[in-house]
């Protein structure tokens, strides 16, 4: 239960972050499976990949919006204070991490080429996002814009963000073309942090009338996610150009509402969903070779066969076995691996933030 305003703010946030990256770690999970068990013979698709399908449209809009929901506390700060908490703070993890899980897959990167063709991928990870990194990656070049960008008037920094996001872009630079389709949450939750706040704060107080919004949300948000539209090119209604950013919107703002609702009533579900989200970035880092252990040995053995409930199985382990991983380090000489050492900060982590966030 909540314990304050102040309390429950943090708490929803957590809940929230939650959500999002146990809908991601299924996401991986869910369309790994299906695919290496369809390989096998065993099928293609469970009960999860419709799960799945019915986040998409929310799942990293969400992610985006509540990253951005704190930058006003330091985007007027120097750019010591700034880059040390929100770019090298980013950095630190992605260069570690990619060195991890491209050593995992050393053999397939390099082909037999040797230790050139591997130095020689490590390089093209500092331009091009690495695999399931890229969200890392991001966060820290939507930070840089934004605070570059944070002169210009809000309508036009919002407008212009949103025209990016409905405009199709299609180039070969993996970076440049996820920039344009998501930077738009992240402003969104730079922008309208307090408003977002306050809708929770209403959310708490009013739970019928949050829950039949749910209700009414979910209907159609269903539909929508599984409707073809009859194109190649947008498989269904909620992908099509315009559409996908209102109900990318209304998606996130959802799962805003489900976690402040989830807060209130409080209970296992709601504590484990926080915990996940506390310690969310330990999760994604870390669930990449739990995921793929635990699907080889499911296909290998083929202890379960059916793709649903394989999927879920793979799904918890991935987001149980980084979260085991990091408790055991936590106070070891391995923490650097969840934890940035002292050593890599380039201004005081004491220093403190502004207690305000930045109005729309």
């Amino acid at each position: 239960m909540e314990q304050g305003a102040g309390a429950g703010r943090l708490a929803w946030v957590d809940v929230a972050k939650g959500l999002c990256i146990v809908l991601v770690v299924m996401m991986h999970s869910t369309l790994g499976t299906g695919e290496a068990m369809g390989a096998a013979g065993l099928g293609s698709e469970g009960f999860l990949h419709h799960v799945v399908a019915f986040a998409k449209p929310f799942r990293i809009p969400d992610f985006f919006l509540l990253s951005g929901l704190f930058l006003g506390r330091v985007i007027d700060r120097d750019w010591r204070l700034f880059a040390d908490r929100r770019v090298v703070h980013f950095a630190y993890f992605y260069l570690l991490w990619v060195v991890i899980q491209s050593l995992t897959k050393y053999g397939a990167i390099t082909d037999g080429a040797g230790p050139g063709a591997f130095a020689q991928h490590l390089a093209l990870a500092l331009v091009e996002p690495y695999s399931s990194l890229w969200f890392i990656y991001l966060l820290a070049v939507f930070s840089v814009v934004t605070k570059l960008l944070r002169r210009v008037p809000w309508p036009l920094l919002l407008g212009g963000a949103a025209l990016l996001q409905v405009v199709p872009v299609r180039t070969d630079i993996y970076l440049l073309e996820e920039f344009c389709a998501r930077y738009v949450w992240f402003v969104v939750g730079y922008l309208f942090a307090e408003r977002i706040f306050g809708f929770a704060t209403l959310v708490r107080a009013h739970p019928r009338a949050a829950l039949a919004g749910l209700a009414l949300w979910a209907v159609v948000e269903g539909v929508l996610a599984f409707t073809p539209s009859g194109t190649a090119a947008y498989p269904t209604l909620a992908s099509l150009p315009g559409l996908s950013l209102v109900l990318g919107g209304v998606g996130a703002m959802a799962i805003v509402a489900g976690a402040s609702l989830l807060t209130r009533a409080g209970g296992p579900v709601t504590a484990a969903l926080r915990a996940c989200g506390s310690r969310s970035i330990a999760i994604y880092l870390g669930f990449f070779l739990p995921m793929a252990l635990s699907r080889t040995v499911i296909v290998k053995t083929g202890a379960i066969t059916d793709v649903g409930w394989a999927s879920l199985v793979v799904t918890l382990v991935a987001i149980l076995a980084p979260l085991g991983l990091e408790r055991m380090v936590r106070h070891t000489r391995l923490s650097f691996l969840f934890r940035r050492p002292a050593a890599f900060h380039i201004a005081d982590a004491r220093a403190p933030a502004r207690p305000v966030l930045t109005p729309a």
